[in-house]
């Protein structure tokens, strides 16, 4: 009886909690490119390449001409996901847990959640790993890629979904955005935010021979601004990766316009930082990593067909900070963020909506280099000061002769260091974090440990490395952790280990919890990615490593080191490590 009236009152029930209504809140689909830098367009002037579904975004949307972001990865995306200047958040790095956005922040995703859309994050996130850190407690209903900061294969190579690994299905950028196109197709009918981070053209270069190929030797007809500094084989590389990149973003333009999307979806293409290499770039002074124009100046092209007018460039300064309140204004939801935002919204730069705009202020920092931006002049790390109107090149300091504008703008750079910076404190106390509720999947890679006695790193850009040389029983792996609550945990350790060395045995300590190991299978693949790589590559080189299950362990809520140590080496070395995967059972 009971059941049947609950029947007869579900279409009522359901009828007062009604869906979005999806016609009045338009989609986002928000690109991000990883180490573009503005140059990289054909629409902004690049001879040696051509671009045209990028450039389209553009010519039927509006162009920002000055947009600005920061000198590397992670801490754009910090902007870009809070409406706030990265070391506010506590991001002050790019790998070891220095590009972990905090806590307390609110994200974008989490801001359009809220309102009612259907979520999804596919590439590249670099803003934490370990959940509450992880995409998935972030916002973002659906998560495809990789957490860290740089990844060593992009061919099928190991990714995760939702804290789960699996392998990725051919090149990197073209998987991605094959998640990305499933997603548009499911959520069609109702309002949905995507982000795209993809994570090209970063290094290593790797790139499908068919974009290789257009490239491969193709003579260029712009080069750096200081020729002899440019490596040309990387540039080729460079410019095949943003072909490919485009060639995918037509095929996104193309799934909207398929199912008549398009007029209700806001699209938004940007890049992180500027060049990783020194290459074209419009003359610019800088390239990735400098706070000087060239690293730090982005494009931004906004398309909304029918509410932003086509072809329309808006010369006023902006920034990634100001992501979050623009698409949220555009999208019609009103929040109250629970920190003071840096960001404003653009929205009616972009319509039109006003003839006079305040010359605001942009600054750009990485460690311990900041710059400030007005609308005509930057007052760089050094207190140089340049007339980018006049000099957009950064070629002449024209301090003496502006002694106002560089008294202003140095004693602005002061104020902001002094209350920005002091946010961030001078070491990051934070653990990484395991077992956080309501998580299934914990990963606690080589990345975020240290290793002792004889142990090393495959590379000193810790991101997609793995420890090697363990040959002693002193050595040991250790990581400095924080379970958020007590449970059981199913451990499986990634390793390789050659023949010789099978039978070598182990420990997994926590506390008074103890979990031993032993090798009884020989792996021992080869060092890949040189076959794939055009350029020889700065970072580690991968293999394939080979899950172990260990069993479970019983893990106390608290503080402390998880370390890993070798109790028994028949052979001269225990195994190379790549990473522990903790599930919570």
């Amino acid at each position: 009886m009971k059941i049947s009236i609950l029947l007869l009152l579900l279409p009522l029930l359901l009828s007062a909690c009604p869906e979005p209504d999806s016609a009045s809140q338009p989609n986002i689909v928000l690109i991000l490119s990883d180490d573009q830098g503005w140059g990289d367009l054909s629409i902004n002037g690049n001879q040696n390449i051509q671009t045209p579904h990028i450039d389209g975004l553009a010519q039927r949307g509006v162009s920002f001409d000055r947009f600005f972001v920061s000198p590397v990865c992670s801490p754009t995306r910090a902007e870009m996901l809070t409406g706030r200047y990265h070391v506010r958040g506590g991001v002050y790095g790019t790998s070891a847990g220095g590009e972990r956005l905090d806590l307390d922040e609110t994200t974008l995703a989490e801001v359009f959640k809220e309102a009612g859309y259907t979520t999804a994050a596919y590439g590249k996130w670099h803003n934490g790993m370990q959940p509450p850190y992880h995409p998935n407690a972030r916002g973002f209903d659906d998560f495809y890629g990789f957490c860290s900061g740089h990844w060593g294969d992009y061919f099928s190579p190991m990714l995760e979904h939702n804290g789960r690994l699996v392998e990725g299905n051919g090149f990197i950028i073209d998987d991605l955005t094959d998640h990305g196109l499933r997603f548009i197709e499911e959520n069609r009918n109702r309002p949905f935010l995507l982000y795209l981070p993809f994570n090209t053209p970063h290094s290593p270069m790797q790139v499908p021979e068919r974009w290789w190929k257009e490239f491969e030797s193709k003579e260029l007809l712009q080069t750096h601004r200081d020729p002899e500094k440019e490596d040309i084989v990387f540039t080729r590389a460079a410019l095949a990766m943003c072909a490919n990149i485009d060639w995918n973003v037509g095929r996104l333009l193309g799934k909207l316009e398929e199912l008549n999307l398009s007029d209700r979806t806001i699209v938004v293409y940007f890049s992180d930082n500027g060049p990783n290499s020194w290459r074209w770039n419009g003359g610019m002074k800088g390239r990735k990593g400098s706070t000087d124009e060239g690293g730090v100046r982005s494009p931004l092209f906004i398309q909304w067909p029918g509410q932003i007018p086509p072809g329309k460039k808006v010369q006023e300064i902006a920034g990634a900070i100001d992501l979050l309140p623009t698409l949220a204004d555009l999208a019609g939801i009103t929040f109250k963020p629970e920190r003071p935002l840096d960001g404003i919204s653009l929205k009616a730069l972009i319509a039109g909506e006003t003839s006079s705009w305040p010359d605001r202020l942009v600054f750009n920092h990485w460690r311990k280099q900041t710059s400030v931006r007005s609308q005509q002049f930057r007052l760089d790390a050094e207190n140089r000061l340049y007339d980018l109107e006049n000099d957009p090149g950064q070629t002449v300091d024209v301090a003496a002769e502006k002694p106002l504008v560089t008294s202003r703008l140095t004693r602005a750079k002061e104020d902001w260091e002094s209350a920005v910076l002091s946010e961030l404190s001078e070491r990051d106390s934070r653990p990484f974090t395991i077992g956080y509720p309501g998580f299934k999947y914990t990963q606690v890679p080589a990345r975020d440990g240290h290793g002792h006695g004889n142990i090393e790193r495959s590379n000193r850009h810790p991101n997609c490395t793995f420890f090697t040389n363990w040959t002693s029983l002193e050595d040991r792996i250790t990581w400095e952790v924080e379970v958020l609550a007590e449970g059981e945990f199913e451990v499986e350790i990634y390793y390789t280990c050659p023949p010789a060395d099978v039978g070598a045995a182990f420990e997994l300590t926590f506390g008074e919890s103890k979990l031993s190991g032993k090798i009884l299978e020989a792996h021992d693949p080869p060092l890949r990615g040189m076959a794939d790589d055009r350029v020889e590559r700065i970072e580690s080189y991968v293999k394939d490593f080979k899950p172990l299950k260990l069993g479970t362990i019983q893990l106390s809520k608290g503080t402390g080191t998880l370390t890993l140590k070798a109790t028994h080496i028949p052979g001269s070395q225990v195994m190379d490590f790549r990473l522990l995967m903790l599930k919570r059972l």
